[in-house]
């Protein structure tokens, strides 16, 4: 018999940024509520989640201004691309998160939006503190030493 293709996690979306601009802590993995054209854009490659971040309202957590577009095919049926989409997780999590946010002033922030190998799209949130500029400039110093490491290290050989 022929074996089952593995299908691999096919990121849509990654917020490069939010290591630099924050202090992550723990992550956590969500599944979003979504319309048919929104996981069809999805499935086309196109969202920014990059100025987007993690909300709550009533007991609820939405992700809030993250970019999916319309998907053109669709013409009147389409969505709004930048509207707030609830985030679906279990009751003790989203406590977990609040209980983060409100009491330590912590944020929550998208990290990627995937599809897992069921076909499912996720979002990986994480629970970060926002980095001070000179957080930021330690950061680029360490990255630049690293590079410049690594190339003398190759030139002794």
């Amino acid at each position: 018999m022929a074996e089952k293709s593995e299908r691999a996690i096919k990121i849509v979306a990654d917020n490069r940024k939010a290591r630099f601009n924050y202090e992550i802590g723990e992550t956590f993995e969500a599944g979003i509520a979504l319309t048919g054209t929104e996981v069809k854009s999805l499935r086309a490659g196109k969202a920014t989640i990059a100025e987007s971040y993690a909300d709550s309202r009533d007991g609820e957590i939405w992700l809030v201004n993250a970019n999916i577009p319309e998907y053109a095919p669709a013409s009147r049926f389409s969505h709004t691309p930048k509207r707030p989409r609830k985030l679906l997780m279990h009751k003790r999590q989203i406590n977990k998160l609040l209980g983060a946010v409100e009491r330590e002033g912590m944020t929550l922030i998208p990290l990627k939006l995937y599809f897992n190998p069921k076909g499912r799209a996720k979002i990986e949130l994480a629970l970060a503190r926002g980095k001070k500029l000179h957080d930021k400039r330690e950061t680029e110093k360490k990255r630049d030493w690293d590079r410049a490491k690594a190339r003398l290290m190759r030139e002794r050989g």
